[in-house]
């Protein structure tokens, strides 16, 4: 079997770290409600929360590796040049749509900083919160910029083995 070398996505580690803290928190929840009768407030606020960055950051790292669910039979069957042209179609749709929720999240981010809108469980700044997606949003465009480059440059990715 050939090893690959090793990469560091920042994406890649941010996912595992908000992985294992929803674990953390939600097991630490579990276990200090069954002990004492009472739970922690902010387990609820800040596992979504996590829940949002894995979500986005797994779909950037998803996007760099070429791994996001999509059509692959016309892929097969297309001719190289049309392939081209389906890559970038490709390509641009998934920038629009996360070009939207960047500019919307921007726009919704600053809104709560303007109106100093607070998080209903802890109280926090909501802001804080907000401000993540759309920079997973950009994220996830640069890494699907940098995909369509390596597929428009020729080069393959190993086959995926989809266990289903």
């Amino acid at each position: 079997m050939p090893s690959r070398s090793p990469k560091f996505r920042p994406e890649a580690w941010l996912a595992s770290v908000a992985l294992i803290a929803i674990c953390v928190i939600s097991l630490g929840n579990v276990i200090v409600r069954y002990t004492t009768d009472a739970s922690f407030a902010f387990t609820e606020e800040f596992s979504v929360f996590l829940l949002v960055i894995l979500t986005f950051a797994g779909a950037a790292v998803a996007a760099r590796n070429n791994q996001h669910i999509r059509i692959e039979l016309v892929e097969h069957y297309l001719p190289p040049p049309a392939l081209k042209g389906l890559f970038v179609l490709q390509w641009l749709i998934g920038v629009a749509v996360m070009g939207v929720t960047a500019w919307y999240g921007v726009t919704f981010a600053m809104q709560e900083y303007e109106w100093e809108s607070l998080s209903p469980g802890l109280g926090l700044p909501n802001w804080i919160y907000v401000v993540w997606l759309p920079l997973m949003a950009v994220a996830i465009i640069f890494r699907m910029t940098q995909n369509l480059v390596d597929r428009l440059r020729g080069k393959k990715d190993p086959e995926v083995i989809h266990e289903s």
